[in-house]
């Protein structure tokens, strides 16, 4: 047992000599053997601490629990961290099932202890049966092949480690027998009211009756999974090098880069967006993935898809941006006279800086977030004031009017930015749709007499 835990360690380099570390103890067996095994691995010098979270779920039974950790901590010298939760409560809260809420509850202290003693790594009691249930609930829940790898025997980040994911059930119970090693027993795992027990009371022992070796075949199936999962990680992680952008909460993948890849990379940009924006990917299903495909495989330039937990996914024109719906930029109204030069504040952020010139020498070529003006065909005051529905100017260099709508659209502004951008007017006359396009009416010309620079600041687009 210990030689099959110790290979696990030296395989997936879950530890290195001297670590501090986190054991979850709940004071079943499993944990109890994990407890064990790691202060029995003297040449490692762990620096174990016990950590056990009350869930108050079984009452006497849960207190029970608790006191047995605190017995097994004392016995093995080591320091303990104890809390409890009303998991009951938190489940209704947050709308969470008993099981996911448990869940919830275990790993965020969990990384509180790992926190406080600054702990290389927390160990979990997870072992081979679990991986196989674990596999099939994921099975019957629609998982692809990312969730059918299972339980890594170290996660991504390298906080949470699990060095009986090697060893079965039997051979944990065999151990503690071996070990003279008491345990606490949960009442509740026999409960099939939780997919998981049912998963192992009913679904494993029926499969089992077709192959007796089917939680190994099971284990099995996900470590060759696994592999090629780190291979196809890092085929996502090249494609979004070339396709993806992230930016202060927002990630936006190039549409036209997207379309270029094979299916299956491009189902796992779009996870690895959604995790970048949300942080975790529960209630995201293959049937959201193949909706952001439809989305950004259709010809319609614009198009919205709402997914759980409020995030969003925007396709405008060539991009298509996944962000939280809490993190959207709210509209700011616009609309406020100037008498005159100055620096004026736009509702929305940004600055419009105006000032008179003497003279304005190549004006043609200034940028787009600057304008020049005939004072005398542009007098004061001016309004700015938000894009509406039915605006239209002459513009620069252009014969005849144009709609500004159509204007945003040959510019490929996304609509979402549109009410965003100032309009500039002097009278009736659209002056300037800032940073986009200046109007013809007010243009410098030969026999201008007073010139007036406008420039705009921090504005999209």
């Amino acid at each position: 047992m210990i030689n099959e835990v110790r290979k696990t360690i030296e395989a997936y380099r879950l530890f290195a000599p001297g670590d501090t570390v986190v054991v979850a103890v709940s004071g079943g067996a499993d944990s109890v053997a994990l407890l064990d095994i790691l202060a029995t691995l003297k040449d490692l010098r762990l620096r174990l601490v016990v950590a056990h979270l009350n869930h108050r779920l079984r009452g006497e039974e849960s207190d029970g629990d608790e006191a047995f950790v605190r017995r097994l901590a004392e016995r093995y010298g080591v320091p303990l961290e104890v809390k409890a939760v009303d998991v009951k409560e938190l489940s209704r809260q947050r709308r969470l099932s008993l099981e996911e809420a448990g869940r919830v509850a275990r790993y965020a202290f969990f990384d509180e202890v790992a926190t406080t003693y600054r702990a290389d790594s927390v160990a979990l009691a997870h072992h081979a049966d679990d991986q196989a249930e674990t596999i099939l609930m994921r099975l019957l829940r629609g998982a692809a092949a990312t969730g059918l790898c299972g339980m890594w025997p170290k996660s991504r980040n390298g906080r949470y480690v699990r060095p009986l994911l090697g060893v079965t059930k039997e051979h944990i119970e065999g151990y503690l027998r071996r070990s003279g090693l008491s345990c606490r027993v949960d009442s509740t795992n026999t409960d099939t009211n939780f997919l998981r027990n049912r998963v192992r009371h009913e679904l494993i022992p029926y499969l089992a009756s077709y192959n007796p070796a089917v939680t190994e075949r099971l284990v099995a199936t996900a470590e060759v999974l696994a592999a090629d999962e780190l291979l196809l990680e890092t085929l996502t992680d090249q494609a979004f090098a070339r396709h993806g952008a992230t930016d202060t909460g927002k990630v936006a993948l190039s549409g036209a880069g997207v379309r270029e890849e094979p299916l299956g990379v491009r189902l796992r940009l779009y996870r690895r967006a959604i995790l970048n924006v949300k942080g975790d990917l529960a209630r995201i299903g293959f049937r959201h993935l193949t909706d952001i495909d439809r989305l950004t495989l259709s010809a319609k330039p614009h198009a919205t898809l709402s997914l759980p937990d409020g995030v969003l996914v925007a396709r405008s024109y060539g991009e298509v941006t996944f962000y939280l719906a809490a993190d959207e930029l709210p509209f700011a109204p616009c609309e406020f006279f100037l008498e005159g030069p100055g620096v004026y504040t736009l509702p929305g952020g940004g600055a419009l800086v105006v000032e008179k010139r003497v003279s304005a020498d190549q004006w043609e070529e200034a940028p787009r977030g600057v304008a020049y003006f005939d004072l005398d065909a542009a007098p004061f005051p001016w309004l700015v004031r938000n894009f509406r529905a039915g605006d239209r100017f002459s513009p620069l260099g252009m014969a005849g009017s144009k709609k500004v709508k159509d204007l945003f659209v040959d510019e490929k502004i996304p609509r979402d930015l549109r009410r965003r951008v100032p309009l500039l007017f002097s009278g009736e006359n659209l002056l300037w749709v800032c940073g986009v396009r200046v109007a013809a009416c007010a243009r410098l010309t030969g026999m201008t007499k007073a010139v007036v620079r406008a420039e705009i600041h921090d504005v999209a687009p």
